[in-house]
């Protein structure tokens, strides 16, 4: 199943003759727009990725798909499988297979690299079917002509909350510029209003929900006699962990973007912070008095047109964190 229709013609004998600062492409002078991949080579890619994936998660060992993941999705993944394998090393006895197929590739065109595409895919972690049906939308990011594919974000959502994205008569998607001010939160800005809006409830730019206001709340009310809680909340946004965004048809976008979060436990005299396996596993120094949990977590956000109906609030989607290391002191 595609929502493509014929690709831009030439793609395939296109002549790179220089890579300008901004990385976009000169071709014969000009800035060349092409599709970021063939069908063929999305599809490629998402196999070589589940390929890579499935074996790295039967054996817990993280350098079986190290080069097929990158962004905060790889950051996760490489904690995650460091982590059981630790304290797993003979690997994954419960292994299920990851099966993502029923693919829809959305794939936008642009100058220059990074290249990249959207997997709209059907997983075999859910039920087919009603409310719990759900698509994994994976990103996948191609950094240079003679690097490979690599999953950079994933989003899971209910069916009925993946847009309608804005195409072109090749059944090519628009890209979103990080710094399109005719959205209500331009994405380079994403990050950072996220985690402003963590700490201080402002902007008032997210539409209430468990990974907005529902999340300040539990912050606040987290209580336990003899520990206390601290939280700081950083953006992400350096190169690998950049916002990737696609125009919808309701003139806004779907996008998706990365924050860093720590958490910081801290215990009166006489206890002490709990670790769990995972964390013991990523843990650098000696628990005495403090913990300190850093975690990534990749976000995927319908952000409206600026001055659209309905308030024009950011609206989650899907929120996917992940420990990505530990601190005892």
């Amino acid at each position: 199943m595609t929502r493509l229709g014929r690709l831009t013609a030439g793609l395939a004998t296109a002549t790179v003759l220089c890579m300008t600062a901004s990385g976009c492409m000169t071709v014969h002078g000009e800035l060349a727009v092409l599709p970021g991949a063939t069908e063929s080579e999305a599809a490629q890619a998402l196999t070589d990725f589940l390929t890579a994936y499935n074996a790295a998660d039967k054996a817990f060992d993280p350098a079986l798909d190290a080069d097929r993941v990158t962004g905060s999705l790889g950051a996760i993944n490489q904690a995650g499988l460091k982590a059981r394998q630790t304290y797993n090393p003979d690997g994954n006895k419960a292994h299920k297979p990851l099966v993502l197929d029923d693919a829809t590739y959305v794939i936008p065109k642009k100058a220059g690299w990074p290249r990249w595409f959207l997997a709209d895919t059907d997983s075999n972690r859910d039920q087919d079917g009603g409310k719990l049906d759900t698509r994994w939308l994976v990103v996948f990011v191609r950094t240079a002509p003679d690097a490979v594919w690599k999953a950079a974000y994933l989003g899971v959502v209910p069916v009925s909350q993946v847009p309608e994205f804005a195409l072109d008569g090749d059944g090519l998607a628009t890209p979103v510029e990080p710094r399109d001010d005719g959205l209500a939160v331009p994405p380079a800005d994403l990050s950072s209003t996220y985690t402003t809006y963590l700490k201080d409830g402002a902007p008032d730019v997210f539409a209430p929900g468990s990974s907005t206001s529902g999340w300040r709340e539990a912050r606040r009310t987290t209580r336990r006699a003899g520990f206390s809680y601290q939280y700081i909340d950083q953006p992400m946004t350096a190169t690998t962990f950049a916002p990737l965004g696609l125009r919808t048809e309701d003139g806004g976008a779907l996008v998706f973007f990365s924050s860093k979060h720590f958490e910081r436990q801290t215990a009166a005299k006489g206890l002490k912070p709990e670790v769990n396996a995972d964390v013991e596993a990523l843990l650098t120094g000696e628990v005495n008095s403090s913990l300190t949990k850093e975690r990534v977590s990749s976000q995927l956000v319908h952000v409206p047109a600026r001055g659209a109906d309905g308030g024009g609030k950011v609206r989650m989607l899907n929120r996917l964190p992940g420990l990505v290391a530990a601190k005892g002191e």
